[in-house]
């Protein structure tokens, strides 16, 4: 049995603190904030419960072996609706034979044969990704071993951009800036982004789209239980000052209240924070700076129904690289706020998260990151937020949707707010920017250990919890390797 702390309580460290636990190691999680789940947070007021973070449930199979206690999962259909600028409306489906059938609805025949052509590619890109890069560590060594599986190397395609793939597959203009939509769940822009993540269309649509009954914070609490259950202890209210070495090996973390000692250490906090501030690493910062976009939130108690919403809503912009321009800037002009970004809704009809003749609307758009480099913004200036919050409302009356006389309350979140939250540098939503070379699993000195959705594989709930499975499969069952 070996004396593990992790540090941070997101959904990647409890999973990792989860699965060392039940392999029998004496675990300690140390969590700055005074709650855990971090990005997976709640908020609630007056009778309203808002997810502030993830809202779609994806790949559910991967919490299966952590033991949790969950309500039943609900599948969600359509798994996302898609406002387009021309007027038209597409549901997403789980099932494609469905999902074709509304595409030639909407868009015609030729769009529908257009998006079977991409989804037997995309189903290509899954599976040699889950064979051979979301389970197992990545190094450029291992990427270069794909080569020995060339079928794999080819569905993959490194050096080729999802854009690219649009390109090729997409003729329709909407369902490009469909697919471009999946480079923003991992923070990156989709002229860049890696065609590897054609993956995730595919992951989100085969394996469907689910709701929990409560909201998707219901998963902290049941890993808190669970980690109970298993004798790992949770601080709260304790962050971690410095991880501490000896002979190339951690040894323990530096508390405000003293030292803790460890075997080893699982790190869950963003590896640009852990290399800056808790084992300063220059070689391994230099290339963190490919960091991902933030978020502008707005959480909006709304009076009444809104038939013509499903759970989770995309209303896309006239031009969407126009908002990828702004959002990440460029050599010769600074980041800025989208003037027409793209804006996520999600509404979810469980009466558990509003009162009665209300709905709980969680608003999203793509926003630079908070900071005062070139590629991001000072969110902090005065009137910022509450300006951009009526500016969006503004944007949504004229797409259709006014409830600019229905609301109760609203409240913003800016990145600025996440960066202090959840310490997330910037508030950088996933850390470093999709790639398939993300920070490693396993850290420059012996028996440290990252998890979480700035390193590998990525951001989002499925790929944070694969990251604790990694990284507790490496450190297994029996004393520090």
């Amino acid at each position: 049995m070996s004396r593990v702390v992790v540090i941070g309580a997101g959904v990647g460290g409890l999973a990792a603190a989860i699965r060392l636990g039940a392999a029998g190691h004496d675990v300690e999680v140390h969590e700055r904030a005074a709650t855990v789940g971090g990005k997976l947070a709640v908020y609630e007021r007056d009778g309203f419960r808002f997810d502030t973070g993830p809202s779609l449930l994806t790949l559910p199979q991967v919490f299966t072996d952590l033991g949790l206690r969950l309500p039943p999962l609900q599948p969600l259909d359509p798994v996302v609706r898609h406002f387009f600028p021309d007027g038209t409306v597409l549901d997403s489906s789980s099932e494609h034979e469905v999902f074709l059938e509304r595409i030639a609805g909407a868009l015609g025949t030729g769009a529908a044969a257009d998006w079977n052509r991409f989804w037997h590619r995309a189903e290509r890109i899954w599976r040699a990704s889950w064979r051979s890069v979301l389970r197992r560590e990545i190094t450029p060594a291992a990427l270069a071993g794909l080569s020995w599986r060339l079928t794999d190397l080819a569905a993959i395609a490194p050096g080729r951009t999802l854009r690219d793939l649009s390109l090729r597959y997409l003729r329709d203009p909407r369902l490009r800036m469909l697919l471009d939509r999946y480079a923003t769940y991992t923070g990156a822009d989709p002229r860049r982004a890696p065609a590897a993540l054609a993956a995730i269309p595919y992951a989100e649509l085969h394996f469907g789209g689910w709701y929990l009954p409560g909201g998707l914070g219901t998963i902290g609490t049941a890993m808190v239980d669970r980690c109970a259950e298993l004798g790992v202890r949770i601080v709260t209210g304790s962050p971690v000052t410095r991880i501490e070495t000896a002979g190339g090996r951690v040894t323990g973390v530096r508390l405000p209240t003293g030292r803790a000692e460890a075997d080893i250490v699982v790190s869950d906090v963003d590896a640009l924070a852990l290399y800056r501030d808790l084992l300063p690493t220059p070689g391994r910062l230099a290339q963190l700076t490919d960091r991902s976009l933030a978020g502008f939130v707005m959480l909006l108690g709304v009076r009444g129904e809104t038939p013509e919403l499903a759970h989770h809503n995309v209303f896309f912009p006239d031009y969407y690289d126009a908002e990828f321009n702004a959002i990440f800037g460029s050599p010769a002009r600074r980041a800025t706020v989208a003037s027409d970004p793209t804006v996520f809704v999600t509404r979810a009809t469980d009466p558990a998260v509003h009162p009665p003749g209300t709905e709980a609307w969680f608003v999203l758009v793509n926003a630079p990151r908070h900071g005062t480099a070139w590629s991001a913004i000072d969110w902090r200036r005065p009137g910022l937020a509450d300006a951009y919050a009526q500016h969006v409302l503004d944007l949504l009356a004229r797409r259709g949707l006014d409830v600019r006389d229905r609301l109760l309350f609203a409240e913003t979140r800016t990145p600025a707010d996440l960066a202090d939250a959840a310490a997330a540098p910037g508030g950088a939503i996933y850390g470093t920017a999709g790639g398939l070379l993300r920070p490693a699993n396993r850290g420059p000195v012996g028996n440290l250990y990252l998890v979480g959705g700035s390193v590998h594989p990525g951001g989002g709930l499925p790929m944070v919890t694969l990251s604790a499975k990694i990284a507790a499969d490496r450190i297994g069952r029996h004393s520090p390797a």
